[in-house]
């Protein structure tokens, strides 16, 4: 096979394989690129924003700590709301759970299940004044 035919050949390849990218995507119903709910996602954007901002706003960020056994989350006021618990390796692990704090201000968790290794913590919450909060921290469990 000589120069010139195996460029002819290459040229042909590559020709095929474009075709055939193009036909996938002619075919192909949705673009990954778009969401089709964007302007609820935006919308729920905005409020996590303005909650996230307001704990800042009201220096009311809740410490989080380990404490032996058991994991202290405790708020600068009486809370109530919800907590997710995400393992970034594994989603099959993540949990999610309700809380009221009552006056003690502190949310005690024993982390029965929970596997050593990175964790998120994301915290929605009001105060007794009505305030809404939203609050992520990375925990490690060792």
């Amino acid at each position: 096979m000589n120069w010139g035919t195996k460029l002819i050949i290459g040229m042909l390849s590559f020709i095929v394989f474009i075709v055939i990218l193009g036909i996938i995507m002619m075919r192909s119903e949705t673009d990954a690129l778009i969401d089709t709910n964007y302007y609820e996602k935006g919308l729920k954007y905005d409020k996590e924003y303005l909650q996230k901002e307001q704990v800042i706003k009201d220096n009311a960020l809740p410490t989080i700590q380990l404490l032996g056994q058991d994991i202290l989350i405790t708020f600068k006021t009486e809370a109530s709301g919800s907590l997710k618990i995400i393992r970034m390796a594994k989603k099959s692990m993540d949990r999610h759970m309700g809380f009221n704090t009552g006056n003690n201000k502190t949310l005690v968790l024993r982390p029965h299940g929970l596997a050593k290794g990175q964790w998120k913590f994301i915290l929605q919450w009001k105060n007794g004044g009505g305030g809404a909060y939203l609050n992520e921290q990375e925990i490690l469990i060792p």
